[in-house]
């Protein structure tokens, strides 16, 4: 039968005198609840009070007469600009938010905010988002002494006349609960005031918060429906599966090239239960991955968000536990999907199961011809009746109905992701986010943004130079001055400060020979027209369109080497799992031989098809510095290779992070990098940098509590880890400067200790090296340590212990906060005082014994550097609420974070000395490189914060 209506009439049940609402009720549907949760009657929905907002589309107007529906507009633009007025973003529309300016760190960063002025809504919104801390929907604004007044109204009637009736009726019209700024307006604000990249920031965030994001977004202003791919491109998911065979098959894709089956919630007219809350029951039921009305500080009037469509993804982790056992996708339509019928179309038509919530099916309903066509059609259809007592019923082939009155939210739940389950496996139609911009009616912000459009064109075309090119021999080919020559070159210059027994003027003189050589056979290079094609890109546009152009080099890089990177990454594990297993079993020698020879060859493919923007930059450091060598220009650069470092503190000072030691050589280009500081020098003047370095083990979350810190982009790709380090620059804000006595903070992140891709070589080298160049450049160097494993501490812990002691030997005065992460519970105070304790013998015993080494008198570890056990030692919780893939972050993992910053920043201000002390930052890496990379300081003083050179 392929009429609804009958099927419906028949299976009604009859009607009871009241409605019990076990589902909760949802802001961002129709009816509302206050705080206090009462329910708001539904001729007082919030379509009915606040559903005059500008639409993205024409509305249905059936009753209205025209002049009302134009005057219903005006109103909502008034209340558009009302909301930006409120939030001070009145001008923002066209001078857009940049990222610059959210990052930098200024007093209200380092504050904790719990609850901020109206005003104060956007920055602390957006500096919760930035550290991840999924609190940032969740802000309380501070009401005025007027709102008090307001809410506190005093009744007063005689003892003669006490009437409860009479006292609430008078109650009742003398107060009103004060109107403020409903959480996804201040997003959604913030979302239309931002610039591509502060948007695209803000949506990757939002993501790690595991929040559901903007897919179609109606403009307020010029009611056009906008797709914001581009947010979209930073975005990878990960998920796991299991085969036919039981086996775990793990995937890792940027979502914008996900294929997954998509499930599109929407409603028509007014309901009494929540969709966001029931779509949330089927995601994560701990987790609010779409607002809805019962959510900390929701309201009834909401400006921004009718019209707009979200989406969010299930991520299975192979478990048998998992609600559903592929990667799913699910949008929401906010608002009535009758007043957006484009929309409406849309998604009906990418989707692969439609889910609609109505009261009832009502023939005579405005929207009932629409519901007809669904219904008819191939795709599977679930009708939810908020006014129905049914269980599931399968009306046809994949046609369902659900009634939710007087069933509990757990039942329903458990019905609708069986129902879903078995539609999804029976259909074959997927869903890409790129497809939607295949749609007419939509537009789409990388087509709308010229410099965006560009960048991506000019990236396009230097991408197709790499076309039906062996992915291992690509570096080779088109990146030739970073090869065997420069790890020659290194090696040489290692071997230099570290001369023989032989005569030393002899030996530095042949060794500055060999040296010669090779950059001369370096200069001889042809470079490739991926080279060139770039320098001339970077030296000729404008800046917004060379910043687009660089990011779209990065995502198209990740894109064109990630098939082959998971592959490789996957034979590593499986060779590294029976590596471990034969050492547990004591297997043979031969056995376990082949097993790391096996190794270090995947390493070495590794190594050979990871290639990123990061080895570019390597290429034109090198270009440079053969140049500089031979002190003369390559005949087929295009421009003098005076002007390269340029490129890379336009970088630098854009935000990016720029390559200070290459990870593959193990080694700094000092030459380079001191051009690079000559020329943000130029561009920024003589700015005092205090400079925060990080070490710890791999995988420890390094890169990750500095991401939450400084709310930094990632120094390398998704699914990959930082070798070497790398430099980004933070801006001290104005009002921070005196206070902090510095204008910006240096950060350099550094790849872990005991890489395993280095096992079997000599990681304790490596280790004591990368460690003593971590601690010497810095002013203040966080140690990470993961868990309370001892061993693991210990293993740190002696190097870290050796480190400080070469710093001592050269009259170098580093400090250190020694961060334990993933502690399940910090507040524990008896136990943090133990860990403290345990920390402080370990250091004292790792002390003695690096000291014979390093033949130092030093007995503890206060001898070697300024240390307070109290004040320098951070316990931060897990970084994950739960352990699957759909889990948040831990918001008490970022107020960690923020609270570690007030205690670290102040150490800015006494690490400071007179200004004619100073040290230039380009001379640390040559003095960390000399004697055994023990620092070698001539003139005897202390070391100050680093100053850029003059």
């Amino acid at each position: 039968m392929r009429d609804i209506f009958p099927q419906t009439e028949r299976s009604r049940t009859k009607k009871t005198e009241r409605e019990q609402l076990l589902l909760m009720p949802d802001s961002s549907e129709n009816t509302d609840t206050c705080v206090t949760g009462k329910i708001i009657p539904e001729q007082m929905t919030e379509d009915s009070t606040s559903n005059d907002s500008v639409k993205g589309e024409h509305k249905e107007t059936t009753g209205v007469r025209p002049d009302q529906h134009l005057q219903q507009e005006k109103i909502g633009r008034e209340k558009i600009k009302h909301l930006f007025h409120k939030l001070h973003l009145e001008g923002k529309r066209c001078n857009k938010l940049i990222t610059s300016d959210v990052l930098q760190i200024t007093e209200h960063s380092l504050q904790f905010h719990e609850s901020c002025a109206e005003e104060e809504l956007v920055q602390t919104f957006l500096q919760k988002v930035l550290m991840m801390n999924y609190r940032a929907r969740y802000i309380h604004v501070n009401k005025t002494s007027q709102q008090d007044h307001t809410q506190e109204t005093h009744i007063d009637l005689s003892e003669d006349n006490v009437d409860i009736f009479k006292a609430v009726s008078l109650s009742d019209k003398g107060t009103m609960q004060p109107e403020h700024i409903h959480p996804m307006d201040v997003q959604m604000a913030v979302f239309h005031c931002a610039d591509g990249f502060l948007k695209q920031m803000m949506v990757t965030k939002l993501s790690q918060c595991q929040y559901a994001l903007p897919l179609l977004v109606p403009d307020p202003f010029t009611q056009q429906t906008e797709f914001p791919l581009w947010t979209f491109r930073q975005i990878n998911k990960s998920w796991k599966m299991r085969s036919i065979n039981n086996e775990i098959i793990s995937q890792t894709q940027p979502i914008y090239k996900a294929e997954t089956p998509m499930v599109f919630f929407f409603r028509f007219g007014s309901v009494s239960s929540s969709k966001s809350q029931l779509m949330n029951s089927l995601i994560n039921e701990k987790h609010n991955t779409f607002f809805h009305r019962n959510c900390p500080g929701s309201s009834r009037t909401r400006v921004l968000l009718d019209g707009v469509v979200e989406i969010a993804w299930f991520c299975p982790s192979g478990k048998n536990t998992d609600k559903f056992t592929e990667c799913v996708a699910f949008c929401n339509l906010h608002g009535d999907a009758g007043d957006h019928e484009k929309k409406l179309q849309i998604l009906t038509e990418i989707s692969s199961v439609n889910v609609v919530l109505l009261p009832q099916l009502d023939r005579n309903d405005r929207h009932a011809a629409k519901i007809q066509n669904l219904y008819k059609g191939r795709k599977p259809l679930i009708c939810i009746f908020t006014k129905d007592e049914s269980t599931v019923t399968e009306m046809m082939k994949g046609k369902y109905k659900i009634g939710l009155k007087n069933r509990s939210q757990s039942d329903v739940s458990e019905e609708l992701r069986r129902i879903i389950n078995d539609c999804v496996s029976e259909s074959s139609h997927t869903f890409r986010l790129e497809d939607v911009s295949k749609h007419p009616d939509v537009r789409v912000d990388e087509e709308d943004d010229d410099d965006c459009r560009r960048g991506r064109e000019a990236a396009q075309q230097m991408m197709s130079l790499l076309e039906k090119r062996d992915l291992r021999e690509i570096k080779d080919s088109f990146l030739p001055h970073q090869g065997k020559l420069w790890h020659q070159w290194s090696q040489k210059n290692r071997e230099l400060h570290r001369p023989r027994t032989e005569e030393i003027e002899i030996y530095i003189s042949r060794k500055q020979t060999e040296m010669m050589n090779i950059r001369q056979q370096q200069h001889s290079f042809k470079i490739s027209d991926f080279i060139k094609f770039l320098t001339k890109k970077m030296n000729s546009d404008a800046e917004h369109e060379k910043m687009f152009f660089l990011k779209w080099l990065r995502i198209l890089l990740d894109e064109y080497t990630s098939a082959d990177l998971s592959a490789l990454h996957h034979k590593y594990d499986e060779t590294w799992s029976k590596a471990i297993k034969l050492k547990k079993k004591h297997g043979k020698s031969e056995q376990r031989k082949a097993e790391q020879k096996d190794l270090e060859k995947i390493s070495e493919e590794l190594q050979a098809v990871t290639f990123g923007l990061e080895h570019i930059m390597r290429e034109i450091a090198q270009i440079y510095e053969s140049c500089s060598f031979v002190n003369e220009n390559k005949k087929d650069l295009q421009v003098n290779f005076s002007s390269l470092p340029t490129l890379a503190a336009e970088m630098m000072i854009s935000g990016s992070p720029l390559e200070l030691m290459d990870g593959d050589a193990a080694h700094v280009p000092v030459i380079w990098i001191s051009a690079v500081l000559d020329e943000l020098v130029q561009k920024l003047g003589d700015q005092r940098v205090f400079v925060l370095s990080v070490l710890g083990l791999r995988g420890s979350g390094k890169s990750t509590m500095l991401n939450a810190m400084f709310g930094l982009q990632s120094a390398v790709s998704a699914g990959r880890c930082t070798r070497g380090a790398f430099m980004q620059l933070i801006r001290v804000s104005d009002e921070m400067k005196t206070q902090m006595n510095t204008d910006y903070i240096l950060v350099v992140e550094t790849e872990g200790l005991h890489a395993r891709e280095l096992a079997g070589r000599s990681t304790k080298d490596h280790d004591n090296e990368l460690a003593t160049f971590v601690v010497g450049l810095g002013n203040l160097t966080l140690i990470n340590i993961f868990g309370e494993n001892p061993s693991e501490m210990q293993d740190i812990l002696q190097i870290v212990v050796q480190a400080f002691l070469r710093m001592k030997k050269v009259r170098l005065n580093p400090s250190c906060v020694f961060v334990h992460q993933n502690i399940p519970d910090v507040r524990t105070g008896g136990r943090n005082m133990e860990g403290r304790r345990r920390l402080q013998e370990t250091l004292d015993e790792m002390t003695n014994l690096a000291a014979k080494d390093e033949d130092s008198d030093a007995e503890c570890f206060s001898d070697v550097i300024r240390f307070d056990v109290q004040n320098d030692v951070k316990y931060f919780t897990p970084l994950w609420e739960g352990n699957t893939l759909i889990a948040p972050p831990n918001p008490n993992y970022c107020e960690n974070i923020q609270s570690s910053q007030r205690d670290i920043f102040p150490q800015t201000e006494r690490s400071r000395t007179k200004k004619t002390e100073r040290e230039q930052l380009l001379l640390m890496p040559g003095k960390i490189i000399k004697n055994n990379n023990i620092a070698a300081n001539s003139d005897g003083g202390p070391k100050p914060a680093v100053q850029m050179p003059p």
